[in-house]
């Protein structure tokens, strides 16, 4: 494993480089999280290459400055290439990641090889009420917890009663994810960021039809929590031209990459279209 600071507009970004025996892979965390969601697919998957960025705004990267939307992401990604040598690379990306991978394979084809995209970019409608003058009530759960400072254990106890609830408190990868949003006992998390990238995704003008790239969609059953209304349903997906499609049963949105269980689906998507080098 290799830490690099990346220089991007703003600031640098954080990069982590796990050398296993595939291409490298590209991940690309949500819109409140974090390079440590992936910590459930480097324990399932040590195979896997991965580069493993904090956009602006999160973790170790809170400090890169200026406006955050789906296109700067894109470019911050191209400048990780560039820096690191990589002429083309398959991308993961969750969430609101994947709304990133889709803008990043369609302003820059010639960089992305694939997409797989865990519960996320795919178009979608806003949530019923939602508008750009309310994106930030919206999230404001993910805003209010940069206001306080946590124990670690508090923190974990916070995560799992708002937006994971299917997650084991107890989880020790649970908690490695935890440490690395807090610095101090404060969440590194601009509220800027969240808000700038809410609004893209949901009222921003989608990329995804320009795709020629292969994608790969896996999708959970719920979206917070047992029987909650999903983030997509078959109806909404459609007829939409997509290499494979798989719906996880039993699994939530943050499950389906934060449990052995979700990451191990996502690593055998990943395989399936990675090369072994070595």
């Amino acid at each position: 494993m290799s830490t690099h600071q990346i220089p991007v507009t703003g600031g640098a970004l954080a990069v982590e480089r796990f050398d296993g025996t595939s291409e490298p892979i590209l991940l690309v965390h949500g819109i409140s999280s974090q390079r440590a969601l992936w910590t459930w697919l480097r324990a399932e998957a040590p195979d896997l290459s991965l580069l493993v960025p904090d956009l602006r705004g999160r973790g170790d990267s809170v400090g890169v400055v200026g406006p955050s939307s789906l296109a700067r992401h894109a470019e911050d990604l191209v400048a990780v290439l560039d820096e690191l040598g990589i002429d083309r690379i398959q991308v993961c990306g969750m969430s609101m990641g994947g709304f990133v991978a889709v803008e990043l394979a369609a302003r820059y084809p010639d960089r992305v090889k694939d997409l797989v995209l865990v519960d996320g970019g795919i178009p979608a409608l806003p949530p019923a009420g939602l508008t750009r003058e309310t994106v930030g009530a919206a999230f404001a759960d993910k805003i209010e917890r940069t206001r306080r400072t946590w124990t670690l254990d508090e923190y974990v106890q916070f995560l799992t009663a708002t937006s994971m609830p299917l997650l084991d408190p107890s989880d020790p990868l649970l908690r490695v994810y935890a440490e690395h949003d807090l610095r101090d006992g404060r969440v590194r998390l601009s509220t800027e960021a969240v808000v700038g990238d809410a609004e893209d995704v949901f009222f921003g003008a989608s990329r995804f039809e320009q795709v020629v790239a292969p994608i790969h969609l896996l999708y959970a059953e719920w979206s917070v929590g047992t029987d909650t209304a999903p983030m997509y349903t078959p109806d909404q997906i459609g007829d939409r031209t997509l290499a494979s499609v798989r719906r996880m049963p039993g699994l939530d949105h943050a499950a389906m990459i934060m449990t052995s269980i979700g990451a191990a689906a996502v690593a055998d998507v990943l395989r399936s279209v990675s090369v072994r080098v070595s």
